[in-house]
């Protein structure tokens, strides 16, 4: 079994890492996370054209064709850079949500519009009690002569404030539905939320008799956790893939920085607590990354072991970041603390990614769960 990129998706890579290099350097991810919108329109009409959006959907909604992994380079890349785009709620949750539980009505209408950058849409399943379970769905949607009408508040709901669309989890008498709310809905009010990591914007959305149509509501009525645990398989190994970038940027951060700094007349590289530090960091990434890689190719082929291995590539990918992004502070010493300098980025994207989704010990509880202990 052979688990190595083929050509095609290296130079996928290779370009992908040149335009983000170009195109969002650290000076444009500082003006971006200033901003309130935290994204570019003109860069995601550009990654548009180059294909990006596009990549997973089917080509018979006017995607690409591709598969899951391509995505994954993309996604590595984009954590690398700390990219501020809507990809990850766009291109990855609301897409696998409508190809999972979509009707073709729903497919035909949105794909096409999210594979040409036309349309940011995100999904919003979490609420302050900060569940990720399905238990913590506490939104209602009651039937009404006109269709639904939706009530409650969702939190960290990623790119909430700024989403075209949002596809909303609220109980029904008889479980979990999904609809498809349009942003400028009246009743519908959103504030992004003031968090560590600027570089990602999470919003809290609140539902005031939201009413919708019939044909707003995706997959059948109280069945639609499972789409949300199927998306959720899969954008937990998306960002393990970001989380693999952002370690690997921060070993590179330190490897560079120990060969120039110089105290007592060498490169602090030279030193043996350096170098272990460096060391650590290379097994911690490389350990990353084989998890990552492995969950992605099970995401990309629907294997049963995703249910598994999605999780454990979660938790071991969060606290890999995070400890390469102490370390890199760690190795660039009080300069690695300041504000002007982007070891600080590294470290919030780790902390606020370690989180997202459910921190470590939550996964590792899943996969017990999951594995029968």
């Amino acid at each position: 079994m052979n688990f190595a990129f083929s050509e095609e998706q290296e130079e996928l890579r290779r370009l992908a890492r040149r335009w983000l290099e170009d195109k969002s350097p650290s000076s444009v991810v500082r003006r971006l996370m200033e901003g309130e919108e935290g994204y570019d329109p003109a860069l995601w009409k550009e990654n548009a054209a180059m294909g990006w959006q596009a990549m997973a959907i089917p080509e018979q909604y006017g995607g690409a064709g591709f598969g899951f992994l391509e995505q994954v380079v993309l996604l590595e890349e984009m954590g690398r850079a700390l990219y501020p785009t809507p990809y990850l709620s766009t291109a990855v949750m609301a897409a696998k949500v409508l190809l999972e539980a979509g009707s073709d009505d729903q497919k035909q209408i949105y794909l096409p519009a999210l594979a040409a950058g036309d349309l940011i849409a995100t999904v919003a399943f979490t609420e302050p009690n900060g569940s990720w379970e399905e238990s913590g769905v506490e939104s209602t949607a009651v039937e009404s002569q006109k269709g639904y009408v939706l009530n409650g508040t969702k939190s960290f709901v990623l790119e909430g404030h700024t989403a075209d669309m949002l596809i909303i989890a609220a109980r029904v008498q008889r479980g979990v539905s999904l609809f498809i709310v349009d942003g400028a809905s009246p009743g519908l009010f959103r504030r992004r939320l003031e968090t560590m990591d600027m570089t990602r914007k999470l919003a809290e959305v609140r539902l005031d008799e939201v009413e919708v149509g019939p044909e707003a509501l995706v997959g059948a009525v109280g069945q639609g956790w499972g789409a949300i645990e199927r998306m959720l398989a899969q954008a937990v190994v998306a960002l393990a893939a970001e989380q693999v970038g952002g370690a690997q940027k921060c070993l590179d951060m330190s490897v560079d920085y120990a060969k120039v700094r110089h105290q007592f007349g060498r490169p602090i590289g030279s030193f043996q607590a350096i170098k272990h530090k460096c060391a650590d960091m290379l097994v911690q990434v490389e350990s990353a990354r084989s998890a990552a890689y492995y969950a992605a190719w099970a995401a990309d082929e629907d294997n049963e072991e995703l249910a598994q291995v999605a999780p454990l590539a979660k938790s071991y990918c969060s606290e890999a970041f995070f400890f390469c992004a102490a370390e890199n502070i760690q190795i660039h010493g009080g300069i690695g603390f300041t504000w002007e300098h982007d070891a600080h980025l590294y470290f919030k994207r780790a902390k606020s990614s370690e989180l997202l989704f459910g921190d470590p010990a939550y996964h590792r509880a899943v996969l017990a769960g999951r594995l029968g202990f």
